[in-house]
C-alpha cells in the first residue's frame, strides 16, 4: 500500500509542476486535463500526507518514552503514543478503502424505478413519497431529475415510476438504494388507529453508453399514443407519447413527459439501452444478478432494507443497522444522513472481500 501512496504523491507533485508551467497555463485543453487529473487524487494525497505526519510525530513520541527519565513526560508521552496509534489505525482504513478501483459505473447518470408493493393505495402513497424524496435530494445535488413514465393512483399515489436523474456521480450516490422500503403508519383512512405495514421497491441502474448496447431497429416495436396526466395542451390531444417494445426480450418502455414524439423517444430508449445492459451484464455475471434480486425482492413487507417507521419519526437501515430519528428531513431529500454510512458499510465490505 504505501508503496503504491508514494507513486500517487509523485505524481501528485509532477502535476503540480505541470500546471504551473507557463506553456500548460496557456493550453486550455492541458491545463484542464492537468486540473482533473489533479483533482482526482488530491483527497488521496491529503490523506497520506495526514498518515505520514502522525507517523512521524508516532516516531517521536516513542523516542522521548524510551529516554525520558521523568514519571510524568513517560506517562504523558505513553498518552500521546495511545492518542497517535489510534488516529494512524484510522487513517491506514481510510487510505485502503481510497485506494480500492473504482466502480466503472460511478460517474455514470441513473435510471430510477420505483414501483408499490405490498399494502395496496397505501403502498403506492408511499411510493409517489420516495418518488419525490428522490427528487428533492437530487435537487439538492444539483441533478436534473426528470419522470420519463410513471402510472398514478390518485391522490399522489402511483403504481410505478420510472425517471433519469443526471448530474455528476449519480451512481456512486445512489446505487446502494436498491431494495424494498418499508412504511409503517396510521393511514388516513384507518378509523381505528391501527398501524399498517406496506411496501415499494427501488432499483437503480447506471444509464448504459450509446457505444455498449447497439439495438436494432428492427427489433422494436414502436407504439404511440396520447400522454396522460399534467402537462398542458399536448396531454390527451396528440399522439406524442411512446412505448417501445424490443421484441427479442419483451422489454416494454414508455416515455410521455415531453411534448415532442421524437423527444419521448430519444428518451425511452435510453432507458431500454440501460434495461438492455443491465440483463447483459447480469448473463455475464449470474452472481450480480442473484445480488440484485436479493436486493430488489418481491416487494414483499418482509423483505427490506429500510424501514420507515411513521409513530416513531425513526428511519431505519437493516443491512447497517443503522437508525435515525429524523423521518421528516429524510423523506425532504435529506438522505445523506443514510447514504453516507451505506457508502462506508458497503466499502469496508468490499476492502474485506478483496483481502481474503
Amino acid at each position: 500500500m504505501l508503496e503504491r501512496l508514494e507513486e500517487i504523491a509523485a505524481k501528485h507533485a509532477r502535476l503540480q509542476t505541470e500546471q504551473a508551467d507557463p506553456e500548460v497555463a496557456v493550453d486550455q485543453h492541458r491545463s484542464r486535463e492537468v486540473a482533473i487529473k489533479l483533482a482526482e487524487i488530491a483527497d488521496v494525497v491529503k490523506v497520506y500526507g495526514e498518515y505520514r505526519s502522525v507517523l512521524s510525530e508516532l516516531e517521536g513520541a516513542r523516542e522521548i518514552l524510551t529516554e525520558a527519565d521523568d514519571a510524568e513526560m513517560r506517562s504523558m508521552a505513553e498518552m500521546e503514543i495511545e492518542e497517535l496509534e489510534s488516529r494512524s489505525t484510522e487513517l491506514e482504513a481510510r487510505l485502503k478503502v481510497m485506494l480500492l478501483p473504482e466502480d466503472p459505473n460511478d460517474q455514470r447518470n441513473v435510471i430510477l424505478e420505483i414501483r408499490a408493493g405490498t399494502g395496496g393505495d397505501e403502498a403506492a402513497l408511499f411510493a409517489g413519497e420516495l418518488l419525490r424524496m428522490y427528487g428533492r435530494y437530487a435537487e439538492g445535488h444539483g441533478w436534473k431529475m426528470s419522470i420519463t413514465d410513471s402510472s398514478d393512483t390518485g391522490l399522489g399515489g402511483i403504481k410505478e415510476a420510472v425517471a433519469m436523474i443526471e448530474g455528476k456521480k449519480v451512481f456512486s450516490r445512489l446505487k446502494f438504494e436498491s431494495g424494498v422500503h418499508r412504511v409503517q403508519r396510521v393511514p388516513a383512512t384507518e378509523s381505528s388507529g391501527r398501524i399498517h405495514t406496506s411496501a415499494a421497491t427501488v432499483a437503480v441502474m447506471p444509464e448504459a453508453e450509446a457505444v455498449e448496447v447497439e439495438v436494432d431497429e428492427k427489433d422494436l416495436r414502436v407504439d404511440r399514443f396520447c400522454s396522460s396526466g399534467p402537462g398542458g395542451q399536448s396531454v390527451n390531444t396528440t399522439y406524442s407519447a411512446v412505448r417501445i417494445t424490443h421484441l427479442p426480450t419483451g422489454l416494454v418502455v414508455s416515455c410521455q413527459d415531453e411534448k415532442s414524439q421524437i423527444q419521448n423517444k430519444a428518451k425511452a430508449l435510453r432507458v431500454l439501452k440501460s434495461r438492455l445492459l443491465e440483463v447483459q451484464e447480469a448473463e455475464r455475471d449470474a452472481e450480480r444478478a442473484s445480488e440484485r434480486r436479493s436486493q430488489i425482492g418481491s416487494g414483499d413487507r418482509s423483505e427490506k432494507i429500510r424501514t420507515y417507521n411513521f409513530p416513531q419519526g425513526r428511519v431505519t437501515d437493516h443491512r447497517i443497522g443503522l437508525t435515525v430519528h429524523r423521518l421528516n428531513e429524510v423523506l425532504d431529500g435529506d438522505l445523506d444522513q443514510l447514504i453516507d454510512p451505506a457508502v462506508e458499510f458497503f466499502q469496508a465490505e468490499r476492502l474485506k472481500s478483496e483481502l481474503d
